[in-house]
């Protein structure tokens, strides 16, 4: 035992400057390997700059003010006689512009029942204008009358012996921004739930629409329904508000549990970080929503 003891300390005696020395270029190493790769990575940083491959550069826009106005969600009632929708959506109108709304949205259908049988009775001629389309006349003379931008929803449009969902835009000065027809027609069949399709009386329409009115919004005027409204309604508006990063305003029909359709309601207002700004989930019937709403005011889309 003595002689391995003495053994075992004679061959640590030998090779203990060694280990010393292998164990401190051991330590080196990886000092060293991280000074290398710092010194690359510094001069991959110093000559990456994928700016410079941009052509033309990338410009730099201002940043821009914030601004403060006024947006009103008309949730309306509708019902079979037409003169009295028209006569309701300019009253509820002209209550939002008069406690300071600057932008008013009213929902998807809004003058007709929302049925295939009324599609055709209640559409209107808006290249004719006047009589043949008093809806649009309406939203015209009212929109410049309080000067305010109006996103007049949607109602049932005659043109070319088809009939369209057509969503028109007014400026402040009365006058057709744009007028867009609906592309994605709602048909939907969920057996022992709902069976509804818009394309049995409405035509599609063929391209998307962008209406400069001078506010970072998306404004959407929908009938959702008590089926896809649970589902879908409050999900997509916040989806959208996140991803693109500025408020979703949707403009529903008010609720009547005695029509043939069943409207969801629950007009509303998200901003970009998923706030509810102003909801009508609690009203079915006629009112409004009106909530102020601070964001950059640049000329941006009103996309339906």
């Amino acid at each position: 035992m003595r002689a391995a003891a003495a053994a075992t300390s004679t061959a640590a005696a030998v090779l203990g400057p060694r280990l010393k020395s292998s164990t401190a270029i051991s330590a080196r190493l990886p000092l060293l390997r991280r000074r290398g790769l710092v010194a690359m990575a510094t001069a991959a940083s110093s000559s990456f700059r994928p700016e410079a491959a941009r052509s033309p550069p990338a410009l730099k826009l201002p940043i821009p003010p914030l601004s403060k106005f006024k947006v009103a969600l008309c949730q309306l009632s509708v019902t079979a006689d037409k003169a009295r929708n028209i006569a309701h959506a300019r009253a509820a109108i002209e209550k939002a512009a008069a406690d300071g709304a600057k932008l008013v949205l009213l929902p998807e259908i809004w003058n007709s029942p929302y049925s295939n049988d009324s599609f055709p009775d209640f559409a209107e001629d808006i290249e004719a204008g006047g009589d043949a389309a008093p809806s649009f006349s309406m939203m015209s003379e009212i929109a410049r009358a309080l000067q305010i931008t109006l996103v007049g929803g949607s109602i049932p449009e005659r043109s070319g012996g088809n009939l369209y969902n057509t969503c028109c835009v007014f400026g402040s000065d009365g006058k057709l921004k744009g007028k867009h027809r609906k592309i994605h027609l709602f048909d939907i069949d969920i057996p022992g739930q709902i069976t509804f399709k818009e394309s049995n009386t409405l035509t599609a329409g063929e391209n998307p629409t962008i209406v400069d009115t001078g506010a970072h919004l998306l404004c959407y005027p929908g009938a959702f329904n008590m089926t896809t409204g649970p589902l879908h309604w409050e999900l997509l508006q916040r989806a959208r508000a996140t991803d693109n990063q500025l408020f979703v305003a949707t403009c529903a029909p008010a609720r009547d549990t005695g029509a043939g359709y069943v409207a969801w309601g629950h007009s509303t207002l998200v901003g970009p970080m998923i706030d509810e700004a102003g909801s009508l989930a609690r009203l079915h019937r006629q009112n409004r929503a009106k909530t102020t709403v601070r964001q950059p005011w640049v000329p941006h889309t009103v996309v339906y």
